[in-house]
């Protein structure tokens, strides 16, 4: 059996001016670029997405997140603030969950530690 192996994603460096520039990182296992040009495409060289960021579409989309980082860092704030609400509601279900289960299982043993009862009735006999 094979171990299967993530491509990665391309996120683009930010130069000492604070812009966005294309620096292709090493290729191991290939990589997605999220500029929307080919989805899901994986290019798997070095050479073929070094041609991948020369195309009009990703220059176009990397000019787009130089001109728009000021909503880029306020969206990452509340995405930032939506997986930690996430978290705490999970983490609460979990515990509920857990009390739920803990609930049932002592429920369980006290049926079962019961006596059956001494008299039992077939239904069926009673007339309408």
């Amino acid at each position: 059996m094979e171990l299967a192996t993530e491509t990665e994603i391309y996120a683009p460096s930010i130069d000492e001016m604070g812009n966005y520039v294309d620096k292709i990182p090493h290729v191991r296992n290939g990589i997605r670029c999220p500029c929307g040009s080919r989805k899901d495409k994986v290019y798997d060289s070095y050479t073929i997405f070094s041609a991948h960021i020369k195309t009009k579409c990703h220059q176009k989309w990397l000019k787009d997140i130089n001109t728009n980082k000021a909503n880029y860092y306020v969206e990452n704030a509340e995405l930032k603030t939506t997986l930690q609400n996430q978290r705490m509601i999970i983490a609460k279900m979990e515990k509920d969950l857990q009390n739920k289960s803990m609930t049932i299982d002592y429920l369980t043993n006290q049926i079962i530690k019961q006596k059956p009862p001494t008299c039992v009735n077939n239904l069926l006999d009673f007339d309408n």
